[in-house]
Formats: structure tokens, sequence, C-alpha cells
């Protein structure tokens, strides 16, 4: 912390006054011990990790931060030193200052290590550079930076994810109809790779599906979602299809579709999705939602806060780390492997 000089009261000689002896010698004690009234840092252990999510409201982020402490937890059943996990980020998911804030004051107090999932690939940037120059490895999950001084990037394969919406939806729609795309947010590397994965498949392998709308945004909230997902509804009364590319689009185009009455086995309107959360399993085994392409957020934070471990104890960290993804349907969302998915134990850790 940057500290600067303390004035003192003097003469016109230049000299302290007899009667501010006394005072001057208490206050040259005081500032001994306190750095003329600045306030110390202090530096927390050494094995204390900050865990960065996006948000902290939806549902994958939650299980982001159990599984970084179950990764803590067998660490220490390991009898590896003890590690700590500080769990902090923005409320919104596009609250890029608050996040940049998050980083910089775990830089500040400089904490072992950092795992980051960035809400914008370039606004992030400047605070993972800041963190690295100060000896402060860090680990990126989720989705993508442009940034090679990271330690490693612990995500979904996303333009694959998307690809699986696209199989999915064109499997809905028996190859044939008119679909669109409800894309999240400018600057989200994860789902603008879901999204170019999804059009790419789409324009690949169903050419009969015509694509009425691609470049409408949803928004950071469901409740954002919902409202663009309304008009995209006003503006195409025949639309067979949608895919949404991540929890918040997915929810807010269900409770759009049902309010409408155009979800559903009964209804006009085909959606394939991206995470799950108890309200779109629900959407799901309802038969409302055709398909969720379902990371596993849970592993994404345990092998996070490993690789972390380890680039802080020497050893090698694979550059990338794919954590998968599945499609679960209402066929098979039962299944030993999707159930696996679709009902981490999170309150085992999030105690």
């Amino acid at each position: 912390m940057r500290r600067y000089p303390c004035a003192l009261s003097r003469n016109e000689g230049g000299r302290p006054t007899s009667r501010k002896l006394a005072a001057l010698a208490l206050l040259s004690g005081l500032l001994a011990s306190a750095g003329c009234g600045a306030k110390e840092e202090k530096k927390p252990p050494e094995r204390w990790i900050a865990v960065i999510p996006k948000g902290t409201t939806h549902e994958f982020w939650k299980s982001v931060h159990a599984g970084a402490l179950k990764a803590a937890s067998e660490l220490a059943e390991a009898g590896k030193p003890a590690i700590k996990i500080q769990w902090k980020g923005p409320i919104r998911e596009d609250d890029r200052d608050a996040q940049i804030n998050v980083v910089d004051d775990f830089v500040t107090r400089r904490f072992a290590a950092i795992v980051l999932a960035p809400l914008d690939d370039q606004a992030l940037v400047g605070p993972c550079v800041d963190a690295k120059e100060h000896g402060i490895p860090v680990v990126i999950i989720d989705s993508g930076l442009q940034w090679d001084g990271r330690v490693s990037f612990v995500a979904t394969d996303n333009r694959r994810g998307g690809a699986l919406g696209a199989e999915r939806l064109g499997e809905a729609l028996g190859g044939k109809g008119k679909a669109a795309m409800l894309r999240y947010a400018e600057g989200s590397a994860s789902t603008m790779e879901r999204e170019a994965g999804f059009l790419e498949t789409m324009k690949a392998n169903f050419p009969a599906i015509e694509l009425v709308s691609t470049e409408q945004h949803g928004g950071a909230t469901s409740e954002t979602a919902l409202q663009a997902m309304e008009n995209l509804l006003g503006r195409f009364a025949e639309l067979d299809g949608i895919f949404t590319p991540n929890e918040s689009t997915t929810f807010g185009a269900l409770r759009a579709l049902e309010a409408a009455g155009r979800a559903g086995p009964n209804g006009s309107v085909k959606l394939v999705g991206f995470d799950a959360s108890a309200p779109l399993v629900d959407g799901l085994r309802r038969g409302a939602i055709e398909g969720l392409v379902v990371q596993n957020p849970f592993k994404m934070g345990e092998l996070g806060v490993k690789a972390a471990v380890d680039a802080l104890e020497g050893r090698p960290v694979a550059p990338r780390i794919d954590t998968g993804c599945v499609v679960a349907t209402p066929q098979n969302m039962e299944t030993p492997e999707i159930a696996a998915v679709l009902h981490p134990d999170l309150d085992r850790w999030l105690k």
C-alpha cells in the first residue's frame, strides 16, 4: 500500500516548538507502528485459494462451489497441507466491474492462487496479468479468456456442446421447420462457443430447417431472457424450435413458452437448452423441454482447485482439461449416467 509522509507543525526556524516535543515523541512511536496511519493489509495463509464465479445466483455456480470445497476436503484427507477456499463473485453475470474488483482485491491480499470464471473474455485480462506478475497462479474455468498466461483452462468443450444441442433439436423437429437461437450475452466466451457450434451443425446437418433468428440476446438474467423470448414469439408465429445456450436463457425461454401455451408435448415450439437446475429438470420431466445439454460444473470446480494446488506445488498441469457434457432428454434422464449430473449432491458440501 502506498504511504505518504506525515506533516509536522514547526516554528519559523524549522524546529519543533518545545511545547510539542513530548507530542512529537509520542507521534513518532505511533507512526513507527502504524506507518503514518496507513492500514496494513494482512496477507492470508499460504494455502488460501480464491474461487471467483461469473455470478452467485444460478444453480450452476453453486455446483462449482461445491466441487471446489470437495477438492479442498479430499486434499486434506490425502494428508496434504490444508487449503482454504474463499468463494466470492458478482451477483449478476453482466457486472464486469464487480468481478474485476473481486480479482483486484484477492491480488492485493496476496492469495496463493486464483480460480476464475471470467464473465468477459477481454475485460478480465488486465487483473489476471496483474495476478501473475505478483506470483499468483491463475486457473481459468468455464469460460475462456484471451490470455495465454493461465495455468490451465478447465471447462466444457463448449463448441461440441452447442453441436450436441443442434443434433437434439434437429432430431426433435424431424429435420424440418423453422428454428431460432436466443443468444446469451456479448463477451461471454463459453456461450459464444456454444452458439457457434449450434449454428455450424444446424447448417451442415439440417439444411431443411430454416434459422429465422440467431442474433437476439437474452441478457444476463432469466427476466431479460423471458422478455427477449416473448419478443421472438411475437415476431415468429410459426416458430417450431428454439436453442438457448445457458441456464438463464433456457429458463426465461421455458417461462415464455409456457405462458404462451406453446411448450410441452402438445405445444408448437420444441425447446433445447443448456445447463440444469431444479426448474429445468422439472421441465424436462414434464416434456416441456426436449433436451438439456448438461455440463459438469461440480467437476469444473473440483478440477480447477486441484490444478491450482498442483501449480503451487510445482507439478505439471495440463493446459486444457475437458470436464465433458451429455444430452439429457425426457427418455434418458433417469439413467444412472444422466441422473448423476442432473442431481449432484450439493448439500453434502454446501453446509
